[in-house]
């Protein structure tokens, strides 16, 4: 019995460890192309701001808000060092939406990112959400990353917000 158990996982081992390891890519989607097919519904254009060298988008969608009652828009990046910032954007925030968007966090204090004040929350999860409106705009960054590398797509949205208005 021992020995049929042996040869058992011999024969399914062989294959398994002769597979190399597939490391995953990571994804890069086109957000100015989603962006624009998601602005009809949106009825404003989503953001989709240009950023530095190394950042990559793996996902942007548009929720029309069946399940909270506000339509979002979300797009998730990865920073070069692959820390993973979500962006969300409404023109229809409520103080219950943010709050459930933000997990229930606490106001920290405020911060002033690409010329703009943002109120800073902080999570019992460990993640740390930049919250502030502009020209009726709600946008919410969160994510686990340091302040500084979130104020890079801080900066980066408010320039696609200024470029939107004019």
């Amino acid at each position: 019995m021992l020995i049929a158990t042996g040869i058992t996982l011999a024969i399914v081992l062989v294959p398994v460890l002769l597979n190399p390891y597939q490391k995953m890519q990571p994804r890069n989607v086109d957000v100015q192309a989603i962006a624009s097919e998601a602005a009809d519904d949106a009825g404003y254009p989503p953001l989709a701001p240009d950023l530095p060298e190394g950042w990559t988008a793996n996902y942007a969608r548009w929720d029309s808000g069946v399940n909270t009652g506000v339509p979002t828009w979300e797009v998730g990046y990865l920073t070069p060092d692959t820390q993973f910032i979500r962006l969300t954007q409404t023109n229809t925030a409520n103080p219950t939406w943010i709050s459930q968007t933000t997990k229930d966090s606490l106001v920290a204090g405020e911060r002033t990112a690409g010329g703009a004040t943002w109120q800073l929350r902080d999570s019992a999860n460990g993640e740390g959400h930049l919250v502030t409106e502009v020209n009726g705009m709600t946008v919410i960054l969160s994510s686990e990353a340091d302040l500084a590398t979130v104020d890079e797509l801080a900066e980066a949205v408010l320039a696609d917000l200024n470029t939107q208005q004019q």
